[in-house]
């Protein structure tokens, strides 16, 4: 099998899919290609999966209101910059 290879930006856009186990197995083959070759991506997908373990076990009620305040206002202003 000749898989093409994936860029860095492709493999960000891709990770939620990949992390969810609904990539489909071309896909995936490629995403764990690169992954193999990529530090950085290795890195990246590691975040992923420990923020999402993270946040699993948080609760509106257990942020702190600033923090709450502070994260609202950088996700409010993401797509802007």
């Amino acid at each position: 099998m000749n898989l093409n290879p994936l860029s860095c930006q492709e493999l960000v856009e891709l990770v939620t899919q990949y992390l969810e186990g609904v990539m489909p197995e071309e896909d995936r083959a490629r995403f764990e290609n690169h992954l193999s070759r990529c530090h950085g991506c290795t890195t990246y997908v590691n975040q992923m999966r420990h923020t999402i373990e993270i946040t699993g076990k948080l609760s509106e009620e257990t942020i702190d209101p600033e923090a709450k305040d502070q994260l609202l206002a950088l996700f409010r202003n993401w797509k802007k910059s």
